[in-house]
């Protein structure tokens, strides 16, 4: 699924540069069209009122009025040979009456868009006009065209990316939770055939310390069991104490690590620290980040787990004296399938991470990390 969303990205990025590309190459010969034609009818226009000046009274001067007429659309601003301005024609009429500003900084405008049109009396080279133009509506629609359409296909990418990726992640989600009640599914049989077995074995007092230790492994596999099942359903939030719920997980924890690793827990004084939690699923988090912290430590250090109860939120920070994490692999603890053990399949922080964020509506993040010194991963819960 992951490799079909490249393809669409790639795929949706070429059409958009062919579509844009394409566009913008026939929009500046469109606009160059237009330019020419624009120039050469400002030309006649210049003709046409160069003649109805000069013409005798008796000339027909019905063709460069004709001329004169059509040209509604495009500015024009006349000038002398000292570049005073002499006439104007196609501007806003409001402005040129109420903003004396409004001409000159038009003809500084005209001046920056064409070269001017200029015409040299033939009797007098001393008097000369220079006419400056300006571009019609026509040609400006023209020009802005392709930036337009370059935001409506960039905006119809993001969206089509962004709806690809919701289609992914809940691919991704179905799957999850699809193998989460598979695998509670598969261990709930050897679950229940291991209860009628140990039944049998307490029938003999000699298996007594057997029994004991079977039930604790059968009750774990339980636990691990009702986890699974847990996943892709809405868990039920109960107010629970944090110092007892962690406490729980630290002494279990701390059974199964050697006598070289150190467990602390601060709560600054306060036992009771309640917050609304699934029992099950929050006990999965903090024995995950408390394994990860014993892989790495290699068997020798010191595990601190911290609680802060804020007023609107609580904070958990789970520090270790271990190897730490590299910058480069932060950003990636949380992905599925990330581990920098031999062994594993990278799942565990992924979990913690849905867990916590999905289920709990909460944050984890690696808070802070550093070679050869630890990590610290933080929770926070809100209250």
């Amino acid at each position: 699924m992951f490799q079909q969303i490249i393809t669409w990205r790639t795929a949706l990025a070429l059409v958009g540069i062919l579509i844009v590309s394409g566009t913008i190459f026939y929009s500046k010969y469109l606009a160059n069209q237009i330019a020419q034609e624009e120039r050469q009818k400002v030309e006649q226009w210049v003709e046409a009122s160069r003649f109805l000046i000069n013409s005798p009274a008796d000339a027909d001067t019905r063709l460069p009025l004709k001329i004169i007429q059509s040209n509604d659309d495009i500015p024009i601003i006349i000038t002398d040979e000292k570049d005073s301005i002499i006439e104007s024609s196609n501007l806003d009429s409001l402005k040129l009456a109420t903003d004396k500003t409004y001409l000159p900084k038009k003809l500084r405008e005209l001046k920056k868009i064409n070269a001017p049109i200029v015409w040299t009396d033939p009797l007098d080279s001393t008097k000369i006009n220079r006419y400056y133009y300006g571009h019609t509506y026509l040609l400006n629609e023209v020009r802005y065209y392709p930036i337009v359409q370059l935001m409506i296909v960039s905006l119809f990418i993001i969206i089509t990316i962004l709806a690809l990726r919701s289609s992914y992640r809940s691919v991704q989600n179905q799957v999850w939770a699809g193998m989460a009640k598979e695998t509670a599914h598969q261990l709930g049989t050897p679950v229940s055939s291991l209860d009628g077995w140990i039944e049998m074995l307490k029938a003999n007092p000699e298996n007594e310390k057997i029994v004991a230790e079977l039930d604790k492994d059968v009750n774990r596999l339980r636990l691990v069991s009702d986890r699974f099942g847990k996943i892709g359903s809405t868990p039920q939030l109960e107010t629970r104490d944090l110092v007892k719920q962690i406490d729980s997980m630290v002494e279990y924890i701390r059974k199964r690590a050697s006598g070289k690793v150190n467990f602390n827990m601060n709560t600054h004084g306060e036992s009771y620290i309640p917050a609304k939690i699934s029992g099950p699923l929050f006990d999965w988090v903090i024995e995950n980040l408390l394994k990860n912290s014993l892989d790495a430590m290699e068997g020798k250090g010191s595990i601190t787990i911290d609680i802060q109860n804020g007023k609107e939120s609580v904070i958990i920070d789970v520090s270790d004296t271990g190897k730490g994490i590299s910058k480069q692999n932060i950003g990636s603890v949380f992905k599925p399938g990330f581990s920098t053990k031999r062994r594993g399949w990278g799942l565990g922080l992924s979990l913690s991470n849905r867990i916590i964020k999905q289920y709990h509506k909460g944050q984890i993040f690696v808070k802070n990390s550093e070679l050869g010194k630890g990590t610290t991963f933080r929770i926070v819960l809100k209250k």
